[in-house]
């Protein structure tokens, strides 16, 4: 099995409108994934802002 590699430290934040657009999910699905433990946990950025780091969605996306 596979190592898995540190994350990068300028690893990039992705909206819910990218994830739609990279996985195909839709934004209910991608949040209940998440409640459920099926996807990467978002990350707070501020007031009604959330992100994903990309390099766990990647990840995620090829595991599937």
């Amino acid at each position: 099995m596979p190592v898995p590699s540190p994350q990068p430290i300028d690893d990039e934040l992705w909206s819910v409108r990218t994830i739609t657009a990279k996985t195909g999910l839709a934004r209910s699905t991608i949040y209940a994934y998440v409640k459920r433990g099926l996807f990467p946990r978002q990350r707070r950025l501020g007031p009604g802002r959330v992100g994903w780091r990309a390099s766990e969605v990647r990840t995620w996306i090829n595991s599937r």
